[in-house]
């Protein structure tokens, strides 16, 4: 008969500290938050003062126009977007209009 093996000692799962920065938003009137990396909440500002909204207004914006599942991957992907939008046309960033909407 072949020997057990020991079952391994039930220890609390140690999880890694994240690196997501949770900001809180006001989303169409309604404050939640939301966890991206630090990089892209300083792309999101970044794009705020190139196009002279505010936090909470561009967030509204993707919320409203958003496909994706989430708003934090709406986020990610307007962000993407935006960039590409500016590297298509060979400016810098600060020249993009919004960014191209890709269905």
């Amino acid at each position: 008969m072949p020997l057990a093996t020991p079952r391994r000692a039930v220890h609390a799962r140690q999880t890694a500290p994240s690196s997501l920065a949770i900001r809180n938003v006001v989303v169409g009137g309604h404050r939640t938050s939301v966890r991206l990396e630090p990089m892209m909440w300083d792309a999101l500002r970044e794009i705020t003062l190139l196009r002279g909204v505010s936090l909470n207004d561009l967030v509204t914006e993707i919320d409203r126009d958003r496909e994706a599942s989430s708003l934090t991957a709406a986020i990610r992907v307007y962000i993407v977007e935006y960039y590409r939008s500016a590297a298509a046309r060979g400016e810098p960033a600060q020249k993009a209009p919004t960014p191209l909407v890709v269905k």
